[in-house]
């Protein structure tokens, strides 16, 4: 049961990545700054490679896998670069909810793709649950001006689509492959379509100019994502992905109590009760696996 444990230390560091990542991008350009930290985590990946010594089996890799470990790695890309993006324009604790909708799709996808259709009624009680608890803290502000920019909504609700699509590809392609080798191959396209986006908007150029500070943010935050991976692709290798993808999303209590420390971002009532939604969803899924 190692994969649950697994699962959790996953949440804790993909918490840590959302305000690190967040430190990261007041001045930086969130495309170039997804791109940055993506180099961090395919050394930090390749580094476990070498460590576990599954960089000997990469020859043993099936052609099927490998086709859904990259189309994985795309789906990662479009993700993060989505979610960079509406965390450089709205607030952490509105866009981490929406993100963590990719849930609720995973788990019908997961139902139906892998027939994981144990206790299927609480898991789509869970899954009612997750939703009502996602609809709660995606809250207006009070007072909003007309002119707000609103497109991080939009971007936050691809990610999520994205990261559903991650989840499910990854497992299909990391079956009979060792979860740190599929991690780092998966990285890599990842950090080809970061750095491919970077160009295309010309915004290689302001690699010269990103303030030292941020710059030390977005690469702890990519160490962050690199431990977050190891884990939550060991847990989906080894369990089972609508159990895994909920307890991993729990890493919005690490984001939300993070968030009001460093940001001052505070949640209100309706806003915390639906959190509490979000941890009892979570919960049903996990107990009745």
């Amino acid at each position: 049961m190692f994969w649950i444990t697994s699962a959790i230390l996953s949440a804790v560091f993909a918490g840590l990545t959302s305000i690190l990542a967040k430190c990261g991008i007041k001045k930086t350009d969130s495309d170039l700054a997804t791109a940055l930290r993506t180099i961090v985590v395919l050394i930090f990946a390749w580094i476990m490679v070498f460590v576990v010594g599954s960089q000997t089996t990469i020859t043993q890799i099936e052609f099927n896998s490998l086709i859904f470990l990259v189309l994985s790695g795309v789906a990662t890309g479009a993700s993060w670069i989505c979610y960079f993006k509406a965390l450089s324009q709205g607030d952490i604790n509105k866009v981490v909810p929406i993100d963590k909708s990719s849930t609720i799709l995973t788990v019908l996808l997961a139902i139906i793709c892998f027939g994981e259709t144990s206790n299927l009624i609480f898991k789509l009680i869970a899954t009612v649950v997750l939703g009502v608890g996602i609809f709660l803290m995606v809250e207006k502000k009070k007072n909003t001006n007309a002119s707000e920019n609103k497109t991080w909504i939009i971007y936050a609700v691809l990610s999520a689509v994205f990261a559903a699509l991650t989840s499910i590809l990854a497992k299909v392609g990391i079956k009979n492959v060792e979860s740190n080798l599929g991690t780092a191959i998966r990285t890599g396209v990842v950090l080809i379509l970061a750095w491919i986006i970077v160009f295309a908007k010309g915004k290689a150029k302001g690699l010269k100019n990103i303030d030292k500070k941020e710059l030390l943010f977005i690469a702890l935050s990519g160490v962050a994502t690199g431990a977050s991976w190891l884990f939550y692709y060991y847990a989906i290798a080894n369990g089972d992905v609508s159990v895994v993808v909920p307890i991993d999303k729990l890493s919005i209590l690490v984001t939300v109590a993070f968030s009001y420390i460093v940001f001052k971002e505070k949640l209100s009532k309706k806003a915390l009760l639906g959190l509490l939604f979000m941890v009892i969803a979570t919960l049903l899924m996990v107990f009745f696996k």
